[in-house]
């Protein structure tokens, strides 16, 4: 099963950092949270990965939409960004908003699923561009 959206950047994992988040900016997408996946496993249980950060990304009117057509959507929303290295830059990974229509068999989610698929693509589109 194919759930997600991924690119890999030709940067190294501080460089794109921003530039994600810019991205995501720039398609009505906040990051509320950062989860910093290398310190915490670091901290947590002593092992070593290389750079790994989710972000929770949110588009309000989106998240309210999807709230209205299925009350318990927040499980499935799109919200998690993961930006991690891998071999030859960086990876950029998003949920497949189509999920959600899938997962719960509510079409009511289909508008939503579309547009945020529609702005999770451009925001990946615009950082290989760059």
């Amino acid at each position: 099963m194919n759930y997600g959206i991924s690119i890999t950047l030709p940067d190294d994992f501080d460089a794109a950092m921003p530039k994600v988040i810019e991205a995501l900016a720039e398609q009505g997408f906040g990051v509320l949270t950062e989860i910093d996946m290398a310190t915490t496993l670091k901290k947590k249980l002593d092992v070593q990965i290389a750079p790994h950060v989710i972000l929770g990304a949110c588009n309000p009117p989106l998240a309210y939409r999807a709230v209205q057509a299925e009350e318990s959507i927040g499980l499935l929303l799109p919200c998690n960004v993961v930006v991690r290295s891998g071999d030859g830059g960086t990876v950029v990974e998003a949920l497949d908003p189509q999920v959600m229509v899938g997962v719960t068999g509510n079409e009511e989610l289909t508008g939503v699923a579309d547009e945020a698929s529609t702005r999770l693509r451009a925001a990946l589109q615009s950082l290989q561009a760059q």
